[in-house]
């Protein structure tokens, strides 16, 4: 069923997707002769860039989640639909999704990413990734349930998996997250499980190539490397992960760590609807569009931030996935709907790169911006205000502040509880051959 074709007086904007890429475009297009038309598996906005944060217990998940119909209830032309989209009809320029179809005039894909656990079925079975708020919350219980799980064995041997854990990727979300699970190590273990011993908790990170925070400085490289070891994490570079039965990962190198717990962050692959040519699927199932955002041989038709690559020879991989250059496009997107409303010509995008950064831990980050790199307390602060003023909602900027400083002066705050208790896949038990003679 064809949904309100005739009752708009509009071109409509379909948007799919309600990231950093899809707000912009939809916020860019408030009081334009346009209607816009959100469409989202979620009612809300995520500031991804603090999710490891909701993982690690530092925020409440509502801190970093903004209500979509709140955000622009004073947009008049604006509508949101809570659905999936099951697949787009390019020909007859109509989305089908699960509470009904939707025609359009422009359609802007922002669908962002997930995982990508590159064809390894046995770690993407057991492994926890963190693309969304539901993810984060998953990795925030198991982490405690296994906690809760060390208490109970008395041997240091029975211990062992439940107080090991593993990051994989050293990209500024492996990072960041590593680090974070350092310093509960450090500040609240003891606090929290008297029973338990500070050095029997270990952090491992896992990265595939040569150098963590590979979009960085190689200066920044070494200063966050150096600052996750002075927290005891154990950095392993040109290793990437082989196998995981869920209570053994196996690395490239040899190494066996016995763990329970093994969080993915080592790859994103684009979340693309169906309905488009597989001709112009990229690498990492990413779109490829124009220097226009358009999808390749599409004049109505925009992808834009992680599902989309602009492929240029200055950008042979396409733009970093980055919320920046999700923005942007969708601010350039807007622009240019309107100007082909009014038949007039757009420049081409041009990404502006405001600069890197990453934390790692208290008092401790990298900031790149051109030639001008910063470390320490003062990249710290950098990234705390960058990170705070981006935020949706006053509420949420002062409930995320108030929770910073209350951490920064005892060191000892977090939201510890297992709300939903997590059920991970039960590890298959292993058949050992016999040897029989016959």
């Amino acid at each position: 069923m064809l949904l309100n074709r005739s009752e708009r007086n509009f071109p409509r904007v379909v948007v799919i997707g309600a990231g950093f890429g899809g707000v912009e475009v939809a916020r860019r297009l408030k009081n334009k002769e346009v209607e816009v038309l959100l469409i989202d598996r979620n009612n809300y906005h995520t500031f991804q860039p603090l999710m490891y944060q909701v993982a690690t217990g530092t925020l409440a998940s509502d801190s970093i989640s903004f209500p979509l119909r709140k955000m622009f209830k004073n947009q008049q032309n604006f509508r949101f639909r809570l659905a999936e989209v099951q697949q787009i009809n390019t020909a007859e320029k109509i989305v089908h999704t699960s509470v009904g179809d939707y025609d359009y005039d422009y359609l802007v894909i922002a669908t962002g990413a997930t995982s990508n656990f590159f064809g390894n079925k046995e770690v993407e079975k057991y492994s926890l990734p963190m693309k969304s708020i539901v993810e984060a919350l998953n990795i925030r219980s198991y982490m405690i349930q296994n906690l809760e799980e060390a208490v109970l064995r008395k041997n240091t041997s029975d211990r062992e998996r439940y107080l090991n854990f593993v990051v994989v990727g050293g990209g500024p979300t492996g990072v960041e997250l590593s680090g974070a699970i350092a310093e509960y190590q450090q500040h609240m273990l003891k606090k929290d499980y008297p029973e338990l011993s500070t050095y029997e908790m270990k952090v491992y990170l896992v990265e595939g190539t040569g150098k963590i925070l590979g979009a960085l400085s190689e200066k920044s490289s070494r200063d966050a490397e150096r600052y996750l070891n002075e927290l005891g994490v154990k950095v392993t570079l040109n290793t990437v992960v082989t196998g995981y039965d869920g209570n053994t990962v196996t690395l490239s190198s040899g190494e066996q760590i016995p763990t329970k717990t093994v969080i993915w962050g080592a790859g994103v692959m684009g979340q693309m609807p169906e309905g488009l040519s597989p001709e112009i699927i990229e690498r990492g199932n990413r779109i490829r569009i124009d220097e226009q955002c358009r999808v390749e041989g599409l004049e109505d038709v925009y992808a834009i931030g992680d599902v989309s690559a602009m492929i240029t020879e200055e950008n042979p991989r396409g733009l970093p996935g980055v919320a920046p250059v999700a923005q942007q496009q969708g601010k350039y997107v807007a622009v240019h709907i309107m100007n082909a409303l009014n038949k007039q010509e757009s420049k081409g995008f041009k990404y502006f790169d405001k600069g890197s950064m990453a934390t790692v831990g208290r008092n401790r980050a990298v900031v790149d911006m051109g030639s001008l790199h910063m470390k320490g307390f003062l990249a710290w602060m950098t990234w705390m205000f960058v990170h705070l003023v981006s935020i949706f909602g006053f509420r949420n900027r002062v409930v995320t502040f108030v929770n910073w400083t209350i951490k920064f002066l005892t060191k000892n705050s977090g939201i510890r509880l297992i709300i939903h208790k997590y059920e991970r896949p039960k590890p298959e038990p292993k058949v050992e051959a016999e040897n029989k003679a016959y």
